[in-house]
């Protein structure tokens, strides 16, 4: 009986076939050759007019700051960007990290944040947008370094800060005279060129370090499974310091010859998905919710109700000439070329995976972390499941440790794109390794035919004196889908009367839901619905799971830039105005 053949060893014979690249400088040198003519990106003046830049002027433009940066004294420095996704954004990012080190910074973070960023990293430069550049200068006083400002909307210098249209403009004249000091840079590829405070949901903030070779092996590893060629158009919502979106949405569309657009906020993504009309989108499960919700909303405003049976999908209930109506009308509302949708950063319902399927688009959701570049495993073209994260992306092996009578333990990961420790804090970096491998802090287990699934953190497990191990995500995706709830975060708590760990949740109501039911509901009317929707997860639950009390919340729940819920701080702090509720 002949061997059967895993599901990674099919794979390895069908990998796209990528241009592999030790360095950003070599990727970028290689696609000014390959496709100079082409365009790399499409963008927006201030009058709404759109225009192409091409490969070769965008890397002119790369070489033109790297320059600037060079003959300012910054090479070997520490380069910290701060702002919006742009172009500007993309092409400092590129000359920094070949330059020097570059430190991309979370736009959303209060100005302390940043400036406790800006002196960990011992950055000597930062560019970035006005807004954020002012609030910075405004503290200046707080930072250590003797910190250059270049503001990305200034086009001349003044009293505060360098503008960037002539910080470029001075490289330029350089490249027309043949100087170009950036060209002749020498990159070590396993040298740190990157630092990325990561925002985390577990507590303090740790430096990442990274090199050329474990973000270029990431672009490597996922191109080599998901198909992106000079045909990818890209619509860039997420923020761009993050890992995932610059990696997967910039650098890995930039390497295969494909181009992108910016997306303007989360307001305006409805007008620019028309206005680019993109093939692939990043996104993150509270987007994607969002997007099946105005699907359906509009699918139940248009067909007659017989259609919507909670036990039939609707593409499954209409006649089969309908099928491709349907089809069609919710891609021309999503520009008429969305094919593929990207998803990770937090845990996807795969109900929602398995309904955009039916609609036509393609849902592949992924894992990674910022200490891994970020992409781990991933369901791709060859292979997916929408109830697993994928499986391992080429180049990469995970493992479980000390798996439990279920399968579930610590994730630990190796591979070329694995990070070279947290930076000046030699303790955290060999606490998180054993034996060559990085200990995710993720639990999770891996299936017979080597699919990944996640089931929670180590740190947010609840463990009962008896030894159970609760997992608070799986409880916050049962409360989540109860239509009188909004968000949820379930903790341990201690219960001094038995002298035992016990299951809370800390509530946000949905009180569009509520209200529909009772048109002015008391506080006491919003407890019962909270009440009896705990109630209702718990009788699917055994008897250790059950939430034991709750609190009800006023207020949305902080998050991080990729809107995944803070797991620590004051998300568990009960509001003055909250209602403490027992069960």
């Amino acid at each position: 009986m002949s061997k059967k053949i895993s599901l990674v060893d099919y794979m390895k014979k069908h990998y796209f076939k990528r241009n592999d690249f030790a360095t950003l400088q070599e990727m970028l040198y290689f696609v000014e050759k390959n496709f100079g003519d082409r365009t790399a990106f499409v963008l927006k003046d201030n009058s709404g007019y759109l225009y192409n830049v091409s490969y070769f002027n965008f890397v002119k433009d790369v070489e033109a700051i790297g320059i600037s940066l060079i003959n300012n004294g910054f090479q070997n420095k520490k380069i910290a960007i701060v702002g919006k996704n742009s172009y500007k954004w993309a092409i400092t990012y590129l000359a920094a990290c070949i330059v020097g080190v570059v430190v991309p910074i979370d736009k959303e973070l209060h100005s302390q944040e940043i400036i406790n960023f800006l002196n960990l990293s011992e950055a000597s430069v930062i560019l970035g947008d006005d807004k954020n550049l002012s609030e910075l200068y405004e503290n200046k006083s707080k930072i250590n370094n003797n910190l250059t400002f270049i503001n990305f909307d200034l086009k001349t210098n003044n009293d505060i800060f360098l503008g960037f249209d002539s910080f470029r403009n001075s490289g330029l004249y350089n490249l027309e005279n043949d100087l170009n000091p950036f060209s002749k840079i020498k990159i070590n590829p396993d040298d740190m060129h990157f630092l990325l405070f990561t925002s985390g949901t577990t507590g303090n903030s740790k430096g990442v370090c990274l090199s050329h070779r474990n973000i270029c092996s990431n672009i490597f590893s996922v191109g080599s499974i998901v198909k992106v060629d000079t045909s990818t158009s890209i619509l860039s919502i997420l923020p761009i310091h993050h890992t995932y979106e610059c990696t997967l949405g910039f650098l890995l569309v930039i390497s295969s010859g494909g181009r992108i657009a910016f997306c303007e906020g989360l307001r305006h993504i409805s007008k620019n998905l028309q206005e680019y009309k993109p093939n692939i989108i990043l996104s993150v499960p509270l987007l994607l919710e969002n997007v099946h919700k105005k699907i359906m909303d509009s699918l139940k405003a248009s067909l007659p109700q017989k259609y919507f049976n909670k036990n039939k999908h609707i593409m499954d209930a209409v006649p089969f000439f309908m099928k491709p109506i349907i089809k069609g009308k919710i891609k021309k509302s999503l520009g008429g070329n969305l094919k593929k949708i990207i998803v990770g950063a937090a845990a996807t319902d795969a109900e929602i995976l398995k309904s955009l399927s039916k609609f036509g688009i393609l849902v592949l959701s992924g894992y990674g972390l910022t200490e891994c570049s970020p992409l781990v495993a991933g369901n791709n073209d060859f292979f997916h499941n929408f109830y697993s994260v994928g499986l391992p992306i080429p180049n990469v092996e995970f493992k479980i440790n000390n798996p439990d009578t279920e399968g579930v333990g610590e994730i630990l990961v190796k591979g070329p794109n694995v990070m070279l420790g947290y930076y000046k804090n030699e303790k955290a970096t060999n606490d998180c390794f054993v034996n060559g491998y990085f200990k995710t802090g993720d639990l999770g287990k891996v299936d017979d035919d080597g699919y990944l699934y996640i089931t929670g953190r180590c740190k947010s497990v609840i463990i009962t004196k008896n030894g159970k191990n609760v997992y608070p995500e799986e409880l916050e995706e049962l409360l989540n889908k109860n239509d009188a709830i909004t968000e949820s975060l379930v903790v341990g708590d201690y219960d001094k009367k038995n002298n035992d760990t016990i299951v809370k949740a800390h509530i946000l109501p949905n009180l569009d839901f509520i209200k529909q039911k009772i048109k002015a509901p008391t506080k006491e009317d919003i407890s019962n619905f909270v009440s009896n929707a705990i109630k209702a997860v718990n009788s699917k639950l055994p008897n250790f799971k059950h939430i034991k009390n709750f609190t009800i919340r006023n207020k949305e729940f902080e998050k991080t830039t990729t809107q995944k819920v803070k797991r620590f701080g004051n998300n568990i702090k009960t509001d003055k105005n909250s209602n403490d509720s027992q069960k």
